[in-house]
Parts: C-alpha cells; sequence; structure tokens
C-alpha cells in the first residue's frame, strides 16, 4: 500500500513561488523604460543569438528573464496570439493589456495546476498612440499583472536596480541618457557592462507601421559615449 503525504495547500503555494523565484533571480536583469519618444528595453546579455527582447506586434515588445526555453515558447504563443486576434478583428484590436491577460492566465495556471511553475518573469511593452498611451505591464511567474508608469526592472537584483535607476531619472529623458542610465543601474558602482554585451530595443515612431527596433553594436557605444 503506499503512503501518501499530506502538504498543505498555504505550504505548497510557498513552496513553488520560492521555486520560481530562485530561477528568475539566477537571470540577468532587464530594465524597460519610457522615454521621451518611445520605450527603451536593455538586457545584459552576453549572447549575440539567444535574444531576449523582441518584437510581438506593429506597436508592441516582449521582453523575459529567467529560464530561455520557457519565456520564448511564451513570446511565440503571444507572437500567434496577437497575429490571430489582427486577422480575426483588425490590427487595432491588438494591445499590450490584453496580451498581458492572455499571458497572465497561462503563467496562473502552470503555477497553481502544473508540475512545476514556469521560471519567467516577463514584460510587454506598448507605444503609444492616438487611441491608446505608451504602457508597460509586468507580468510575474504566478500570473500577477503590473502596470507599471515609467520603468520596469526584471529579474536579477531586481531592486537594487529599481532603486539606482530611480535615483538617476526623476523625469522623462532622451533616448541617449536613458539608455545611459540604465546601463549604469545594471551595471552598479563596481563594474562596467560593454556594449556587445546589452541587448537593446527600442519602440519609436519612424513613419511607418512597425516601430520595433533592435540597436547594433555600434548603435549602442555610440549612444553610451
Amino acid at each position: 500500500m503506499s503512503n501518501y503525504f499530506y502538504v498543505s495547500p498555504e505550504q505548497l503555494i510557498k513552496d513553488r513561488a520560492e521555486f520560481a523565484q530562485k530561477g528568475i533571480a539566477r537571470g540577468r536583469s532587464i530594465v524597460a523604460a519610457i522615454y521621451d519618444n518611445g520605450v527603451v528595453l536593455v538586457a545584459e546579455n552576453p549572447s549575440a543569438s539567444l535574444n531576449k527582447i523582441s518584437e510581438v506586434y506593429d506597436r508592441i515588445a516582449f521582453a523575459g528573464v529567467g529560464k530561455y526555453n520557457e519565456f520564448d515558447r511564451l513570446r511565440e504563443a503571444g507572437i500567434r496570439w496577437a497575429d490571430s486576434t489582427g486577422y480575426t478583428y483588425s490590427r487595432e484590436d491588438v494591445d499590450a493589456r490584453a496580451l498581458a491577460n492572455y499571458y497572465a492566465q497561462h503563467l496562473g495556471d502552470m503555477f497553481t495546476e502544473g508540475q512545476k511553475p514556469l521560471e519567467v518573469e516577463i514584460l510587454v511593452a506598448q507605444l503609444g498612440n492616438k487611441l491608446r498611451p505608451t504602457k508597460l505591464y509586468r507580468v510575474a511567474y504566478e500570473g500577477t499583472i503590473s502596470d507599471e508608469p515609467r520603468f520596469a526592472v526584471l529579474g536579477g537584483d531586481a531592486e537594487t536596480i529599481k532603486d539606482r535607476f530611480a535615483l538617476s531619472e526623476d523625469s522623462l529623458q532622451s533616448l541617449t541618457v536613458t539608455l545611459q542610465n540604465a546601463s549604469r543601474a545594471l551595471s552598479g558602482p563596481d563594474r562596467v557592462i560593454p556594449a556587445e554585451e546589452l541587448e537593446v530595443g527600442i519602440l519609436e515612431d519612424r513613419g511607418n507601421r512597425r516601430t520595433f527596433l533592435r540597436l547594433s553594436d555600434e548603435q549602442v557605444k555610440e549612444l553610451l559615449s
């Protein structure tokens, strides 16, 4: 006869939360911030091919920290959801809040019902237009959505980096200043992250439908110099 061990629901939720938090904390951090003409997403990422920042739709970008294979599957699922919604209804019906809700439902289901919670934290950024404001939505491992008013920090030592960035920016700045502040916040006082190890993406109107642009190492170096 098998022996069954009882675990209280409170302890089970606590253990799952600690498991997910440890996995996310091991990842390198991302800073996302609204600047005077758009949104910039900055990640410490030494890999040239495994991207943590990407485009999801016309005016929407995605960023993820934690286990790469898990948040990359979420990225792909978000692209399929956005394409399907835009095709079924209209492109204007695809917005960051609905996408964040889609991610939150999936993460919440995996946290409570899956074999293990996903070790990820993600961000959905939206560039505003005449119909919608610029928005940053952070979605936690258990499905909680946070509407971040001006900037967000994910992964790693997020609270320390958040405090450093908050001290450097108290209002909307240019892309150059915002990127420099984000780089210093990620680096801390004891080191400097080379431009080659920073992954930078922006959402900015440039006169066409697509607004996402991934900056090259040369562009990042120029902005940081």
